[in-house]
């Protein structure tokens, strides 16, 4: 009896091992294609010209950071550098699409894709000016050779004041919609309100930028249950918070799925101590990159999610100071210091049998 419950296990533990391998090692070249998606927030990539429209005075030559041809060259080679290295342990072609927050406009995309690191892959953009106060924006990039535009629009956020009854608009929802290698992709891109005031205080507004893609994910599923969907961006707030559990519904286990509900592969990244950005020597994961069920679902076909990923390497981090271990970011304060960004880059992985 023991030998045969010991034999049981040993199968048990060979075929989870099989699984495992054949997952790890389903690698272009064999019986996989791979495709990479990411999103990064740039952290203030601004040009260095002063636009009438916004509050931009703190990045030109003779403001409050004396931003210069300089440090802006020095901005765009180091966010090249890291792009460039994004998802390339499974595919030499590096992320097929990107997500991008942080950026004045599109001339610094333009700049950005135009960079030695990246000339190559000839990144194609969508880009709209959002309403955003300071001028900041979401973009994507996209290679052509995996992903052709159909249409896109930027999806505003409206913030009703419920005690005053004033509306004021954050960052719009940037939404794409195109063919990713033969199969209609969804692509939401956004950064939500800060939690300047406080967490508790300003979690009503990220609710409401929640309530926008939710609506949004709902009518593409209405249409296509199936729909396959990639709603990404700076989200200012953790995978368990009310804005992602409650308003999203974006599900920690696909187990729990129901109709209209979308997997968060970020969550168990989140919960084994995984961040993208620290605050008072404590991470949180505002970067998040969140899936529809036909992403996951093997009985639809096609792409599906394999794997998702934080890149963090030791370059990416300060390496003394008081912010020791923190995303090596462009500036302390006033002090450039000709990091990267505060925050680090996420990117999911997709796998197609061929």
């Amino acid at each position: 009896m023991k030998k045969t419950t010991f034999l049981l296990l040993k199968a048990i533990a060979f075929l989870a091992f099989f699984s495992a391998s054949e997952q790890i090692f389903a690698q272009p070249g064999e019986d996989y294609k791979v495709a990479s998606i990411g999103f990064y927030n740039l952290e203030n990539l601004f040009d260095t010209l002063d636009s009438p429209t916004t509050n931009d005075a703190d990045f030109l030559p003779q403001g409050r950071l004396y931003w210069n041809t300089q440090k802006y060259t020095s901005k765009q080679a180091n966010m090249s550098r890291v792009i460039s290295q994004l998802a390339t342990e499974l595919t030499p072609d590096g992320l097929a699409l990107l997500g991008v927050a942080e950026i004045e406009n599109r001339k610094v995309l333009e700049d950005l894709v135009a960079q030695p690191d990246l000339k190559a892959r000839n990144y194609q953009i969508v880009h709209y000016d959002s309403p955003d106060e300071r001028g900041i924006d979401c973009g994507l990039l996209y290679q052509p050779k995996y992903f052709q535009v159909l249409g896109s629009r930027a999806v505003p956020v409206a913030l009703k004041d419920l005690k005053t009854g004033l509306v004021d608009f954050t960052r719009d929802i940037l939404y794409v919609a195109g063919i990713f290698d033969g199969e209609p992709l969804h692509v939401m891109v956004g950064h939500w309100p800060s939690r300047r005031g406080g967490e508790a205080g300003s979690g009503w507004m990220r609710a409401a930028a929640a309530g926008v893609c939710k609506h949004l994910t709902d009518s593409i599923q209405a249409v296509n249950p199936d729909a396959k969907i990639v709603l990404m961006g700076d989200l200012n707030d953790d995978p368990d918070s009310r804005s992602l559990a409650q308003v999203l519904k974006a599900r920690r286990s696909t187990l729990k799925m129901k109709p209209g509900d979308l997997y968060n592969p970020m969550y168990d990244l989140y919960k084994s101590g995984n961040g993208t950005l620290a605050y008072k020597d404590s991470w949180n994961l505002f970067d998040q990159m969140i899936v529809s069920k036909g992403l996951v679902n093997k009985s639809t076909g096609g792409w599906q999610l394999y794997k998702a990923h934080v890149f963090r390497r030791p370059w990416l981090l300060q390496t003394e100071g008081a912010f020791r271990g923190y995303p090596f970011r462009t500036y302390v304060g006033d002090i450039f210091i000709n990091g990267y960004s505060d925050h680090l880059p996420v990117y999911l992985h997709f796998l197609k049998k061929k």
